[in-house]
């Protein structure tokens, strides 16, 4: 595919990095010459300075017959203009925007053909907060994504000593939970992929990938680690529009408390929000965090828009007795460094970000993908189509198709009913398929998958 993104910044750069290995033509638009020389320095990629919105630099940018337009910029008008442009004067097929602002979120008839032509609007500060709220909802997992409108759940968990299934084949899974069908996808031990087996091991410290219906995610994880107890005190640290969201979401549920540097924004939060204590203060101070009892918290969550304050706040919040922290971290350099030491949970609003970008360029009937790993790995649903002439999976049993190396069919979702895959499951059309593939140079291969052939039409 020929694809324009516009913004070389954190975003921009790990999508254009994504997908320039996937033989795609990348372009990339941004006003800082800079961040366009140090792209062009690491990757094949061509760069255009300018403003994305304006149609001379799209023109330039080869916009004509591009097939897809990507605007991530850090400011929503030019990504919304820019969508305009492309649609009216280069009538480009497919275009996403990244609108961060709740205001024009409120008034989604902005956004159809006539007004502003904007195909999939994406929000990162909607998807980290989903994000975080379903780490909430599991104590203990590391990642927790969805599939088939939250029917099955890709959870990562780390095994402990005292998990059941610690140090036993994971075939004792089925004996000892005969009633509940999970599948363990991937397993990473000391950073390297295990394709697992019903004979391999689960050791204490592995990286467990396993997926599951929603209603099991609990009981399959009480298999591989003693279960936490459900998270009930919330502390909040950055009242911007993460931690606004994040507030709103979890406030009916959980006692919330949210800390916010300026005074301004703190007398705006104690309008909008219900049933969440905001308090005006510097979240990295130890006598405020004391004052709040932070030693009682059970999860603190560092969401400001800077790193190192984020870092320090969170090992303090630990070091204090904060049960779990989770961290907002923009600079991917940093992420592998805290997870090593205090901090609990580290989040790049970068792949998640990605993850919800991906699905749109995905070839194949893909309708979701979740960027793991630093982007090394990809767990996706795709949607089988065809008969068994025209299609390389329909009709034929799990056991029989021609997988990648290092990619597992985990789940699948036909109608309401959820099939844990085994290797005498047939496909059928219209299926939904979860598969987890471990070495992202694999994926055009499975997008080959759920190619129709011309047989089918």
């Amino acid at each position: 595919m020929k694809i324009i993104i516009i913004g070389a910044g954190q975003v921009g750069a790990t999508l254009a990095e994504n997908l320039v290995n996937e033989d795609n033509d990348i372009t990339v638009i941004d006003t800082d010459g800079k961040l366009l020389r140090e792209l062009q320095d690491r990757l094949d990629i061509q760069t255009v300075k300018g403003s994305g919105a304006h149609p001379e630099v799209l023109e330039r940018a080869g916009c004509d017959d591009a097939d897809m337009l990507i605007a991530v910029s850090n400011h929503d008008e030019t990504n919304m203009v820019a969508c305009q442009v492309a649609y009216t004067l280069f009538k480009t097929p497919t275009k996403i925007g990244r609108v961060r602002s709740s205001a024009y979120s409120k008034y989604p008839q902005l956004f159809d053909d006539s007004a502003l032509p904007i195909d999939v609007r994406i929000s990162p500060e909607k998807a980290v907060t989903k994000h975080i709220k379903r780490l909430i909802r599991y104590p203990g997992a590391l990642q927790v994504m969805e599939f088939a409108h939250g029917k099955v759940q890709l959870v990562v968990v780390k095994a402990e000593k005292g998990g059941p299934l610690t140090d036993q084949p994971i075939s004792f899974l089925k004996e000892h939970m005969p009633s509940i069908q999970t599948r363990i996808a991937a397993i990473y031990r000391d950073g390297q992929s295990i394709t697992p087996d019903g004979n391999t091991r689960i050791h204490a410290h592995d990286e467990v990938f396993f997926l599951t219906a929603q209603r099991d995610v609990l009981d399959v994880m009480s298999e591989l680690r003693p279960l936490d107890t459900p998270y009930r005190r919330i502390i909040i640290a950055g009242g911007g529009n993460i931690g606004e969201r994040l507030a709103k979401t979890l406030e009916k549920e959980y006692r919330v408390k949210i800390i916010e540097r300026e005074l301004s924004r703190c007398r705006y939060l104690s309008e909008e929000l219900d049933d969440t204590i905001v308090l005006h203060g510097d979240a990295s101070k130890q006598e405020l965090l004391l004052e709040e009892n932070i030693e009682s918290a059970d999860v603190f969550c560092a969401l400001t828009n800077n790193d190192e304050a984020n870092i320090m706040s969170s090992m303090l919040a630990k070091r204090l007795g904060a049960r779990t922290v989770m961290t907002i971290i923009n600079n991917p350099a940093y992420v592998d460094i805290v997870q090593e030491g205090m901090i609990d949970i580290a989040i790049s609003p970068q792949q998640t970000t990605i993850s919800s970008l991906l699905s749109f360029i995905r070839r194949g009937d893909v309708v979701n993908v979740h960027s793991l790993r630093k982007g090394a790995a990809e767990a996706l649903e795709a949607v089988a189509h065809g008969d068994y002439r025209s299609s390389k999976v329909v009709g034929r049993s799990i056991a029989n198709i021609n997988l990648p190396e290092g990619s597992t069919i985990g789940a699948v979702v036909r109608e309401d009913e959820v099939l844990i895959a085994t290797g005498d499951l047939m496909i059928q059309a219209e299926d939904h398929i979860i598969i987890f593939v471990s070495n992202k140079k694999q994926i055009p291969a499975v997008e080959q998958l759920f190619q129709v052939g011309l047989t089918f039409f």
